[in-house]
């Protein structure tokens, strides 16, 4: 589902930004096997600044399975980058 967000915002963003899952609060109404198709829905309801809320609803072949929201926040590439090496024990 937070994938779903950040693919609707796919090629809408400056150059240098992504966003990236800040949260997500959903509901499950049902059961999936294991390895079984899902599909998940992003509607973008909100946007406050850099803080972009989405609206998420999954699904499997049957029913909904699953709806709540989801936060997203834009950030820098080379910012969001630096600090994962950082992280990782990278330096420079």
């Amino acid at each position: 589902m937070e994938l779903a967000s950040r693919s609707a915002l796919e090629g809408l963003l400056p150059e240098g930004k992504m966003t990236v899952g800040t949260q997500i609060s959903i509901r499950h109404f049902g059961a999936v096997p294991l390895g079984a198709r899902v599909r998940a829905e992003s509607i973008l309801t909100e946007i406050r600044d850099r803080k972009l809320l989405f609206d998420v609803i999954a699904y499997d072949d049957f029913e909904k399975i699953a709806e709540g929201r989801n936060e997203q926040l834009i950030v820098s590439v080379t910012g969001f980058l630096k600090k994962v090496r950082w992280k990782q024990g990278v330096r420079g």
